[in-house]
C-alpha cells in the first residue's frame, strides 16, 4: 500500500514546501485539482453532493496542474504527481499532450496523469467546448495524447480529430500511465477499456470495492488482465492500519489523505501541515509500505 496526500484547499504558494517534506518523510505522490473557472451561479448541479452544491467556497485556489508539478519536481527527487481530476475535453489534445509530456520529462517520468471528462457544462461553455460530446472526445484525445508521446511521426483519423504526419518533442519515456476518474458506468467502462488504473472519488469502502469489482468484470470483457491495475481510494470510513490493509488485499494500491485534517482539522497553518505529513508517515506508512 502506498500514500498520496492531496494538495486540494491549500494556498498555492505553499505546495512546493508541503512536496518538498512528503518527499523526505515516504509519500509516493501528490495529488492535484483542477479547476479553470469557477462561475457564480452554477446551471449544472455539483454531481458528488446530495444538494448539488460545490464542496468548496468561493474564491479558493486552483494552480494550473502541469506548472505546479514542475515546481514541485525542481524541489524534490522521488514523489510523484498525479490531477485529480484533469478534466480532458476541456483542453486541445495537442496543447494538453505538449504540456503533460514537458511535466513529466522535467520531472523524471514522475507524472502520471488522471483524466475525468467533467461535470460543469458552465466551465465547457466559458473555454469553448462541446459538453456533449465530452466523454467521446476524451476517448479519442487518449489515443491521440498517446501516438504524439511516441515522439515519432504519427498521424490520425478519428470523429474529432484528425492530422496527417506529425511529431511532438520533448517525449516521455517511458510512456505516462494514465488513471481514470469517476464512478459513473461510462467511467468504470473507460477506466477498464483504456486507463492504467482508477480514482475514486470520497466513498465508503464498500462502495470502493464494489466499483473495483465492476471493473475487473469490464476488463476481463474487453480481454485485459488483471494485472498492474492500480486504484487510488478515498474512503471515508477506513483510517486504520487493519483497514487500510484489507483495502489492499481488495486491490486498491494507493490511498489518498490530507493528513493534518487528521492531526489538525481544519489548519492552514504549513509547520502543522508538515508535521501531519511527518506524522502520519510514522503511524501508517512506514507499516504499510
Amino acid at each position: 500500500m502506498k500514500f498520496v496526500f492531496s494538495g486540494s484547499f491549500v494556498p498555492v504558494a505553499d505546495l512546493p514546501a508541503l512536496a518538498a517534506a512528503a518527499d523526505a518523510a515516504g509519500w509516493d505522490m501528490m495529488t492535484l485539482p483542477d479547476h479553470t473557472v469557477n462561475p457564480e451561479t452554477l446551471t449544472t448541479p455539483y454531481p458528488y453532493t446530495k444538494d448539488g452544491s460545490r464542496r468548496w467556497p468561493e474564491f479558493t485556489q486552483w494552480p494550473d496542474q502541469m506548472v505546479t508539478i514542475g515546481a514541485c519536481a525542481a524541489v524534490t527527487r522521488s514523489l510523484r504527481f498525479t490531477t485529480g481530476a484533469y478534466v480532458l475535453p476541456m483542453r486541445s489534445p495537442f496543447l494538453a499532450a505538449k504540456s503533460i509530456s514537458t511535466a513529466a520529462v522535467i520531472s523524471q517520468n514522475r507524472v502520471v496523469l488522471t483524466i475525468g471528462v467533467g461535470w460543469s457544462k458552465d466551465e465547457f461553455d466559458i473555454v469553448g467546448q462541446d459538453f456533449s460530446t465530452r466523454g467521446k472526445r476524451a476517448d479519442e484525445m487518449v489515443e491521440v495524447m498517446r501516438l504524439l508521446w511516441s515522439g515519432e511521426y504519427v498521424s490520425y483519423k478519428g470523429r474529432f480529430f484528425a492530422f496527417d504526419r506529425i511529431e511532438m518533442n520533448p517525449a516521455p519515456s517511458p510512456p505516462i500511465p494514465i488513471w481514470v476518474g469517476g464512478t459513473s458506468e461510462a467511467a468504470l467502462k473507460r477506466a477498464a477499456r483504456m486507463g492504467d488504473g482508477w480514482v475514486s472519488d470520497l466513498q465508503p469502502a464498500a462502495e470502493i470495492v464494489a466499483c473495483i469489482e465492476k471493473i475487473r468484470r469490464y476488463r476481463a470483457e474487453y480481454g485485459k488482465t488483471p494485472d498492474g491495475f492500480d486504484v487510488l481510494a478515498a474512503p471515508l470510513d477506513v483510517s486504520d492500519v487493519d483497514g487500510y490493509r484489507k483495502l489492499h488485499a481488495q486491490g486498491v494500491t494507493r490511498i489518498v489523505t490530507q493528513p493534518w485534517q487528521i492531526y489538525s482539522p481544519g489548519t492552514k497553518d504549513l509547520q502543522l501541515q508538515k508535521d501531519a505529513l511527518n506524522r502520519f508517515a510514522e503511524d501508517f506508512i512506514a507499516k504499510l509500505s
